[in-house]
């Protein structure tokens, strides 16, 4: 073999193994070592995306209601189960249609692009209000569920949906816990 080639190479190759490892960690970074669901800087630029091309999409933001008081009772890695849980279910309900994130703490967000291939707001606010079973102890949990379809905002940008989406939130809990405004 050609030394002079292999000299030569091996530069390229140094920088294709780099390249991967760099794009493997800023796809590490754009999920929550937790929940597996996409964090706020990962979310956001895919939900932009999204909201752009889909004049239909529904924009949702989740709080889980008294977490504090789950972790305080059950301790941390109950709050985790829980948290893990939430994941999931809100995973499960956008499917196909939608991207789900944690934004940090006990808040979620969503973007579905056709709402009206998920099982409705009613049936998301029904499994969220599911308890989480963890080592024989049944952990209550309920959220709060704020959203906001792209129609309804006269700049329809992400940042306008999120804010309609967190003042029906807020809405939503000053009427009570579980609740979907």
């Amino acid at each position: 073999m050609d030394t002079n080639l292999i000299a030569a190479g091996l530069p390229a190759l140094g920088w294709t193994i780099h390249g991967g490892v760099l794009l493997r960690r800023l796809a590490t970074a754009r999920r929550d070592p937790l929940t597996g669901l996409h964090t706020r800087d990962g979310w956001t630029t895919r939900a932009e995306r999204l909201l752009a091309k889909h004049p239909g999409a529904l924009v949702l933001l989740v709080d889980l209601d008294d977490f504090k008081a789950i972790n305080d009772t059950h301790g941390h890695a109950a709050g985790d189960a829980v948290l893990a849980a939430t994941a999931r279910r809100l995973s499960s309900w956008c499917g196909h249609n939608g991207v789900a994130a944690r934004l940090g703490g006990d808040e979620f967000a969503a973007i579905v692009t056709h709402p009206d291939h998920t099982a409705g707001l009613s049936a998301l606010r029904d499994a969220l209000d599911r308890p989480v079973d963890r080592n024989g102890q049944t952990l209550p949990v309920s959220a709060s569920v704020g959203f906001c379809h792209r129609l309804h905002l006269a700049d329809p940008t992400l940042t306008d949906a999120l804010s309609a989406a967190d003042s029906a939130m807020y809405a939503a809990k000053g009427h009570g816990r579980r609740n979907t405004r």
